[in-house]
Parts: C-alpha cells; sequence; structure tokens
C-alpha cells in the first residue's frame, strides 16, 4: 500500500524485535497516513489498540476488527481500563505484541506530544518490554498528487523493561524525551537532502 502513497522505507534498528517476543510497541501518531508508515517494522502477531470510533469508518473498520485489532473508549475510564485488561490476558494467552499510539491523537505537524500511560501500564501489567518506533516528520512532506514522496525514515529503538517498583508517568516521559530526540534527528536528516 506505500508504494500508493510513493514512500520509500529506511527501516533501522529492526533487530531489536528479534527474539524479543511479545511486547508493547508506542509510535509517534502524526497523521492518518501513519497507518500506511507506522506499520513497515511489525512483526506477525501484532495487534493495535485504536479509539472505538474506527469502526464506522466504511471498509477499514470492519477490516480493522476482523484482523482482531482492539478498540477501546477512550471517553470511558473504567471500559477504557477493561479493554487494556482485555488486551493483557489476550498478549499472555495467545502471545501477541500491541501497537500504541501512546499520544493519543494525531499531532498535525505540532511534534511529539505528551503520553498518556496506557501502553506503559500495559507492558507493566503483562511483564513485557516497550519498543518505541519512530517515524520521520511526514507531516509537510508528503505530497499525494505525487508519484515520489521519497525515503520516511522509521528507527525502532530499543527495548526498554520496566521494574515493577517503576513510576509509570516517569518512564513515559523518558520514552518520550528518547522518541522526540530520535524523530528530530531523522526528520533533520530527511529535510537536509530535500
Amino acid at each position: 500500500m506505500s508504494r500508493w502513497y510513493g514512500f520509500k522505507f529506511d527501516v533501522r534498528g529492526e533487530h531489536h524485535l528479534d527474539d524479543i517476543g511479545p511486547c508493547v510497541l508506542v509510535c509517534n501518531h502524526q497523521n492518518t497516513l501513519d497507518l500506511v508508515v507506522a506499520p513497515k517494522p511489525l512483526r506477525r502477531g501484532t495487534v493495535s489498540i485504536g479509539k472505538k470510533s474506527l469502526k464506522w469508518i466504511p471498509v477499514f473498520g470492519l477490516f480493522y476488527w476482523i484482523t482482531g485489532n482492539i478498540m477501546i473508549d477512550r471517553k470511558n475510564s473504567n471500559k477504557a481500563a477493561d479493554t487494556l485488561n482485555q488486551a493483557a490476558e489476550e498478549m499472555m494467552t495467545k502471545k501477541l505484541s500491541v501497537w500504541m499510539f501512546p499520544e493519543g491523537t494525531r499531532s498535525y505537524g505540532r511534534g511529539l506530544l505528551p503520553f498518556k500511560t496506557g501502553a506503559f501500564r500495559l507492558a507493566k501489567q503483562v511483564g513485557v518490554p516497550i519498543v518505541p518506533v519512530c517515524v520521520s516528520d511526514t507531516h509537510e512532506l508528503v505530497n499525494l498528487n505525487r508519484w515520489n514522496n521519497g525515503v520516511v525514515p522509521i528507527e525502532v529503538l530499543p527495548p526498554v523493561y520496566i521494574d515493577n517498583d517503576a513510576d509509570i508517568r516517569k518512564v513515559a516521559n523518558e520514552i518520550h524525551d528518547q522518541m522526540a530526540a530520535t524523530i528530530a534527528r531523522i526528520t533533520h536528516e530527511v529535510k537536509g537532502k530535500s
């Protein structure tokens, strides 16, 4: 599908996903094209957690649900917590990895937004690592009227294991800062070539 949008990918650090088993992958969320760009380094046995309203998108919503992805009601904290508990159970019984956008919404060129803590709580609950996935800023570089939108660097960072006594907010902030620095670096590479 990425060819239709004129993207080529330079995926780095994929070796961080080798032999780690189930994990929670966190990725920056820029725009709707992330559904084409961000999954590039994902492995089989990975599902995503997305907002419940995705089910109303014609064709896509049905496909999203049928393929085992998990829908979360972000407006109801009790239901959201139940959904994360369901995800934890599925991760343990089916040996799944989960892919999430911890910003909780698209940034539309505003940089990496503050993280919500659900992904980090999930990783801690299941006892799996967080794997940060950084996609260069595509917000102003993409023109759907051309065949070649260039190369999109994607960098998979080393897994982060969360201690049982860790402060989840602190862990989320540290990973946020690490991802922000990586995104700035790989975006600079792309903008320097254009």
